[in-house]
């Protein structure tokens, strides 16, 4: 039995590093879940995993167990709505990319990729990219979004894939660390990564001048090595996140300036709605927190409680 760190990810493989750097190919031996929720895929890039060679000095191999995961970041399926993908685990840091154009900013995305992360304690920084491409309305815009974010505690950088704007600092963030990088199809994702590893050489497209939006072009999540240091997962271009795994007070508690500020509210279960006394909505009415964020975690909040109820009308 040896031990291997989980590069790729293509739904019944997983590509595993070796100690002495061997790749070798692997299946899952038997059944593993996570606090028994199934999953579509049960082992995560960013796993360190015993495994069984099928033969001496084989490069084909079965996973036989998953050790202790610091961390994970799990999302809705997209296909199985009533089941978890593990997108990655035993990361130090995440990153979520999006633009103010090409294709337009959603506020919502970043709010939905926030409450991901934040139930594990993952620091993330928003990037801004493509910023060779905004007007002057677009950079009052990104100021505005930078300001919602920055003032809540998140690290916020406006970059260029392009002309190499900021990448430096994009590079310093990622130096002997394992980060995530996350966004929606079209954001420049892989381009950025290019951008800061040119030898990486990620596959990138342009946006569809028909629908606006941009087209995957990462099919799995992939662990690459940086040459300055580190390690960054790829992961596939994400349409939308929906969370079939928290309950109403999670997503609650995880809007960290309303979990700041509910220690103030008359109710402890307060949701922030129409409760007397409610310090958010004090807040709000004073301008003192961001009526977008309001209004994605209200959203939110709607999505997960009726998708609690639908479950506990079917006995799921």
């Amino acid at each position: 039995m040896e031990k291997g760190l989980v590069i790729k990810s293509t739904g019944s493989w997983y590509k595993i590093r070796t100690e002495s750097n061997e790749i070798i190919d692997c299946r899952i031996g038997g059944k593993f879940r996570l606090k028994g929720i199934i999953l579509t895929n049960p082992v995560a890039v960013g796993d360190i995993v015993t495994f069984l060679r099928e033969k001496k000095d084989d490069l084909v191999g079965t996973i036989k167990k998953i050790e202790e995961r610091s961390n994970y970041v799990v999302r809705q399926s997209p296909r199985k709505k009533h089941q978890l993908h593990l997108i990655a685990s035993n990361i130090d840091q995440a990153i979520v990319i999006t633009t103010i154009v090409e294709p337009m900013i959603k506020l919502g995305f970043i709010d939905r990729f926030l409450l991901m992360t934040e139930p594990h304690d993952i620091p993330v920084t928003i990037i801004f990219n493509k910023i060779d491409l905004y007007s002057e309305e677009d950079f009052i815009m990104l100021e505005n979004a930078r300001a919602i974010y920055d003032d809540i505690g998140y690290n916020t950088i406006a970059v260029s894939a392009i002309s190499e704007e900021n990448i430096e600092e994009v590079k310093a963030l990622l130096t002997d660390k394992t980060t995530l990088i996350g966004g929606q199809s079209g954001v420049g994702k892989s381009s950025l990564v290019n951008a800061i590893a040119p030898s990486l050489e990620l596959h990138t497209f342009e946006i569809s001048e028909h629908s606006g939006k941009g087209q995957h072009t990462t099919t799995f999540a992939e662990m690459y090595n940086l040459e300055f240091g580190g390690n960054i997962i790829d992961t596939p271009g994400i349409k939308t996140l929906s969370f079939n795994n928290l309950e109403p007070l999670e997503v609650t508690h995880n809007f960290r300036e309303f979990f700041q500020l509910s220690k103030n509210c008359k109710y402890s279960n307060c949701a922030h709605r129409d409760e007397p006394n409610c310090a958010v909505k004090d807040a709000l009415d004073n301008d003192e927190v961001s009526i977008i964020r309001y209004q994605n975690y209200l959203t939110i909040l709607d999505e997960v409680e009726q998708q609690n109820s639908w479950e506990r009308h079917k006995g799921i």
